[in-house]
């Protein structure tokens, strides 16, 4: 596309001074999303052997330098599973392709066992609403609503109301020193909202909004940059201490944590209507914005000490794009604006050569971060990248086709 191709040209540190017009961005829009379609395609053949695919088996990363899909089998503590499904289910909504239908049915089904388990950690809204949720809205299943209540039940168990939130870690209790919750865990409070009010627990609600109340108290510094982990003694509630896993330090703003967390209150405020949320994440929102470099993917962490040679996360980038579509919709029109804009900047540069995988491998895109201070998925494609990045185009598209971002997902 002409726009596509004079960023190519001119580098991603020119983005900001493109300003394509609407028909070169519809243009471009509808080009990515092809795009994804023909890389689903290519990895459905690279899954295949013979005649048949392991459906328990699901894409997780491509690590650099690598051209195909690691796959990991769906199990306790392989958190990525239900991304690949939820991609699938995207491209069938994109394309109404009932051959991806159908692959997205298989994919999903083999999570089901997740629902005759107890929780083992907070991953589940992960694993099963973006497959099974996914799946119900779109084909309105009674099976894949039945899954989904089941898995909000269980995850569920493990709040503590004492402390106010979800046991993030269980696993990790004695090593972080009490009841850890992650921001990560924001995203899985989607699911049991979605229960509460479809047929759940009024219970399910409640404890939705106590956990956004307390990761806002605790999980936030001044500049509103948001520490990862929260941890609190499980007896008396107290917030014992702040700290990071995943980032560079402690008093860093790690990228995929501040993405959650423009994600995660967004979504409270649509199903809360409660005020506090929508001005609480404009800021968490704006102090990210502000410390983006030109190109407006992230370093994996702010504060990485080998800027502007550290890796870059796109993941994180996918995360606040879709993020933002959602978040316009509900701000005053200078705001929404603007933060329409940024999204749009995001997922232009994403689309350029910079980011596509494009030949070089079946993910749609290059250079997202899972755990630098583990040395895991470092410079890598990686799932969740990838199913935000659709999730975040077909957002865009409503916005471009006069709908509300609000009702498009979930």
């Amino acid at each position: 596309m002409k726009w596509m191709n004079v960023l190519w040209g001119m580098g991603c540190c020119m983005l900001a001074a493109c300003t394509p017009s609407k028909t070169d961005r519809q243009e471009g829009l509808e080009e990515a999303l092809a795009y994804c379609d023909r890389q689903v395609h290519r990895t459905l053949a690279d899954l295949r052997t013979g005649d048949s695919i392991d459906y328990t088996m699901q894409p997780k990363n491509i690590l650099a330098g690598e051209r195909h899909w690691n796959c990991r089998k769906a199990a306790k503590e392989e958190w990525t599973g239900g991304f690949w499904p939820g991609v699938l289910w995207y491209d069938y909504e994109a394309t109404g392709n009932d051959t991806i239908r159908q692959e997205a049915e298989r994919f999903t089904e083999s999570l089901e066992f997740f629902s005759r388990i107890p929780a083992y950690d907070h991953d589940l809204g992960f694993l099963i609403f973006c497959s099974y949720g996914n799946g119900y809205r779109l084909t309105g299943n009674p099976d894949y609503k039945r899954v989904v209540l089941a898995v909000a039940d269980s995850l569920a168990t493990l709040y503590n109301p004492r402390v106010g939130t979800l046991l993030s870690w269980p696993r990790n209790v004695e090593m972080l020193g009490g009841h850890n919750t992650i921001m990560d865990n924001m995203i899985n409070l989607e699911m049991l909202f979605w229960a509460a009010r479809n047929g759940g627990d009024r219970r399910l609600y409640d404890i939705a909004v106590s956990h956004a109340d307390k990761t806002m108290e605790n999980q936030f510094r001044e500049d509103y940059s948001s520490y990862h982990v929260a941890v609190y003694d499980p007896q008396t509630g107290d917030c014992i201490r702040r700290c990071t896993h995943q980032g560079f330090s402690d008093d860093s703003m790690w990228a995929r944590g501040q993405a959650w967390a423009i994600y995660g209150f967004t979504m409270v405020y649509r199903e809360t209507r409660n005020p506090k949320y929508l001005e609480f994440v404009q800021k968490v929102a704006d102090v990210y914005l502000q410390r983006l470099p030109a190109d407006k993917i992230p370093y994996w962490d702010f504060q990485a000490p080998d800027i502007p040679d550290a890796p870059r996360d796109a993941s994180a980038a996918c995360v606040v794009a879709s993020a933002l579509l959602e978040l316009a919709s509900y701000c005053d029109p200078e705001k929404a604006q603007s933060y329409r804009q940024s999204a749009v900047d995001m997922l232009m540069s994403l689309q350029t050569a910079a980011y596509r995988s494009g030949d070089a491998a079946s993910s749609f895109l290059l250079h997202s971060t899972g755990h630098w201070p583990n040395g895991s998925e470092i410079d890598a494609s990686i799932i969740y990248a990838d199913y935000y990045y659709l999730e975040a185009l077909l957002r865009w598209k409503r916005v471009a086709t006069g709908l509300q971002c609000e009702a498009s997902l979930h």
